[in-house]
């Protein structure tokens, strides 16, 4: 059928069509035995029921806007506007693929069908204009071990989205990759002060239900940091993808408890240097690749535990490609060619920064012009004004000399005295 859509399998028309054969066969048995009509007849019926028994049920209707593939478990609802889950799921997929349309909520229970889907192992909802993935959306799939919710702005994914809120710490969920790329919040929704760094570390840490999960990524989202426990509760991930981020420093991010974790994605980001609990860290993951490429590396006296370390170790790829941004003498620099000694921090500023500091010197001067001009066309007044201020001290200074010396000298204190009586 066109589109890969099955309606009923061809076996059930080869077995009827033998049935059918077989009913022509015993009726010329019958015309030509007369004694054994009855019995002929009894039998061809008796076969016809146990071959239209035979025949396999019909598979469920497939929802009017997808296409279906019975041989292949999969129902693919692409690019059809839809605006929520299709009601009338097949119950043999195992494969969904519900991308480019418009869902924007995706409530609690959306999967939750009669029968259930228990079969389904991989979700696709990537591109789908998703705002909101409410608590336990998923917790009616209990195969689902691939789910995909990239490209979506996402303004609310609740802590529960992939446990459900009734779910115990002893309730694993059972996905093993979770894909989370391009799920940056919106312009408008980024000035509300939410934290998409904060809105995933939570729904990746709450319950306790991801400890399965073995592939993550969480690219292009310009993350600026990661919390401290974003990772503590995923002890099986082998695959961290955190490439093309913004990420600046991994100062308070731990990697101490993945301890089966195979590839480190930090490629594209904004790192410019690594510090020493961090390499610790990293080297003591026995079996990790770590991809650090196209960073902005700043080879300075901070530097100097990196370098040591990467002329070290062996689970950098690519290190020899690794290169210095700044400062601008050492840029394009390799940094495991670099000699310690060359490693210094100078007070020299950046060239951006010692622009700024021109523009402030700038406005200060003009400021200062300003201020004189101001001060030299009003300077009769202002010698007036302090001509004024002179004699107003001048004669507050004349009436406190005058009464120190009637003070000082007895004969005019008496003189004083008797001139008051």
């Amino acid at each position: 059928m066109p589109g890969g859509c099955s309606r009923g399998p061809a076996t059930g028309d080869g077995r009827l069509w033998l049935a059918r054969l077989a009913l022509v066969l015993l009726g010329w048995v019958s015309s030509s035995s007369p004694t054994s009509s009855a019995t002929s007849s009894d039998a061809s019926a008796s076969f016809l029921a146990s071959a239209a028994s035979a025949q396999p049920p019909l598979s469920s209707q497939c929802p009017a806007p997808c296409e279906c593939s019975e041989a292949a478990r999969t129902v693919k609802c692409v690019n059809r506007n839809l605006t929520e889950v299709p009601a009338d799921l097949p119950p043999y997929v195992r494969t969904l693929f519900l991308t480019g349309n418009q869902l924007a909520v995706l409530p609690s229970s959306a999967f939750a069908r009669r029968p259930p889907l228990a079969e389904l192992a991989t979700l696709n909802l990537s591109s789908s204009r998703l705002e909101e993935v409410h608590a336990g959306a998923f917790e009616d799939l209990p195969s689902l071990r691939q789910l995909d919710l990239s490209h979506n702005p996402l303004v609310h994914l609740s802590p529960f989205a992939f446990s459900g809120i009734n779910a115990s710490a002893s309730t694993l969920s059972p996905l093993v990759e979770l894909i989370l790329n391009h799920v940056e919040l919106p312009p408008a929704d980024q000035d509300q002060n939410r934290s998409v760094e904060s809105m995933v570390a939570a729904a990746l840490r709450a319950g306790h239900t991801l400890r399965g999960l073995r592939r993550l990524e969480l690219a292009s989202n310009h993350f600026l940091y990661l919390p401290r426990d974003t990772l503590s509760q995923l002890p099986g991930l082998r695959y961290l993808d955190l490439r093309n981020n913004s990420l600046v420093s991994l100062t308070y991010l731990s990697f101490r408890n993945l301890t089966h974790l195979e590839s480190l994605h930090l490629e594209d980001n904004a790192l410019k240097v690594l510090h020493n609990g961090t390499l610790v860290e990293l080297q003591g993951l026995g079996h990790v690749k770590v991809f650090l490429g196209n960073n902005p590396w700043v080879c300075d006296c901070h530097m100097v535990d990196m370098v040591t370390w990467l002329k070290e170790t062996e689970i950098v790829e690519g290190k020899a490609r690794l290169t210095c941004a700044f400062p601008e003498k050492m840029r394009n620099q390799i940094l495991v060619e670099l000699n310690i000694s060359d490693l210094d921090c100078d007070p020299i500023l950046p060239p951006s920064l010692q622009t700024s500091y021109v523009f402030l010197g700038i406005v200060l001067a003009l400021i200062g012009a300003i201020f004189l001009l101001v001060l030299y066309l009003n300077r009769k007044g202002i010698k007036k004004w302090m001509h004024n201020i002179r004699d107003a001290c001048r004669d507050h200074m004349e009436g406190y000399h005058y009464r120190y010396e009637i003070n000082a000298d007895p004969r005019l204190t008496n003189l004083s005295s008797n001139s008051d009586v």
